[in-house]
């Protein structure tokens, strides 16, 4: 188990995230898929996040 750190603590935080399009339409292509995970690790470099998976399908992603 990985731990991080700030000034005043010390925490493991994980959260599954799952983005579901409206009506959950078939639109998700690779395409949009890699966009979506670029702009979450441009973020996430932001952040101090770490991105430990992504996996999607046709109408959501993880």
């Amino acid at each position: 188990m990985e731990l991080d750190s700030n000034n005043h603590s010390v925490f493991s935080m994980y959260y599954h995230l799952v983005l579901v399009v409206k009506y959950r339409r078939k639109v998700i292509e690779d395409t949009i898929s890699d966009y979506a995970k670029d702009k979450f690790v441009s973020l996430s470099e932001k952040y101090n996040i770490t991105l430990v998976e992504w996996n999607h399908d046709i109408d959501h992603i993880h």
